[in-house]
Parts: C-alpha cells; structure tokens; sequence
C-alpha cells in the first residue's frame, strides 16, 4: 500500500508532535515551527533567484539548518528524544558571512527599505519573517524549554538576511531604498 499524505487527524484543529503528544494547531509551539517553515520557503524562493553558487549553496545549508530546528520545536518537550542538533559553528557561519559580505558593501548611512528589485524585497521578506519566528520562539521560552541556540540562530540569521539584501541590490546594480524623514 502506498503512503498517504494526509492523515486526517487534524481534521478537528490539532495536530501531533513528534512523540504523540496532541496539541491544538493554535498552540504558540505549532506557530513557532509553523513560521520556522515559512521562512524556509522563503529562503528557498530567494534561493531561486540568485545565480551565484555559493550563495545558493550557502542558503541551502541554511535550509537545513531551519529544518533542524523545525524538527527540535516538533518534538514533544517532556520526553527525551534524540532530535538533529544545531551548533555554535553554525552560528559562526553566519557571522562569517557577514563579515565576508559587509567588506564589499559601502558604509550604511541611512535605513533601508525593502524594494528596488524582486530579489532584494524577497530577502527582506525572510527577515522579517525570521523575525516573527524569533518572537515567537523567544515567547516559547518564556514557558517551556527551547535550546537557547535556536534563538540566537534565529536572530544571527535575520540579520544575515538583510546583509544578503544589501549584498544582493549591489551584485544587481540596484541602488538601495533609503527611508527619510519628512522634515
């Protein structure tokens, strides 16, 4: 017999972590992982849209990353269950990155809005979802436990998405949006 994608266990609003435990598909668990896989899909649409090798490799990595951590925010928090790990490296990487990006790109002067081209805007929308993951994560936290790292992950990757978006409208040649005050 073939697999089924669907179940229809969640016909009646919840949903199953991994371990069995139910919980209503409302749950602040169930939309930290939730937004932590739409960011993902984000990721992969900016992915998509870049040419260069090792920025789409680099952003792959991330995918996996988020998975893992997608995993570890499924998984049932009061049973000890083996689940993919995240490490500092990983955190280090994305510094990394930034670092390598931020030597070629000019002094920021002014804040940034999105825009100026698809791609630059498709970054900008993965940061700020990353942000709301970041939010809902650290509310998780306050309650039940979360490995400290997923957060910190989660913040270092939200600013690594707008150096990408930086980095990406100058790979371009699309000058940035600058926000100004109306005087």
């Amino acid at each position: 017999m073939a697999f089924k994608i669907y179940t229809k266990t969640g016909d009646k609003g919840e949903t199953g972590l991994f371990g069995g435990k139910r919980l209503p598909k409302y749950d602040l668990r169930i939309e930290s992982y939730g937004t932590v896989d739409e960011l993902n899909s984000y990721i992969g649409l900016v992915r998509d849209y870049l040419e260069e090798d090792t920025t789409r490799d680099f952003l792959k990595a991330i995918q996996d990353r988020l998975f893992t951590i997608g995993a570890n925010l499924a998984s049932d928090p009061d049973k000890s269950m083996s689940t993919p790990d995240l490490l500092e490296t990983d955190v280090q990487s994305l510094e990394q990155q930034m670092d390598l990006m931020d030597e070629t790109l000019p002094a920021l002067k002014n804040f940034i809005l999105p825009g100026g081209h698809p791609t630059v805007s498709f970054c900008h929308i993965a940061r700020t979802v990353c942000r709301r993951a970041e939010r809902q994560v650290v509310a998780l936290a306050a309650n039940e436990a979360v490995d400290e790292i997923v957060m910190v992950y989660l913040n270092r990757l939200s600013d690594y998405l707008f150096v990408l978006s930086r980095k990406v409208a100058k790979d371009l040649n699309v000058e940035e949006v600058s926000w100004h005050a109306r005087k």
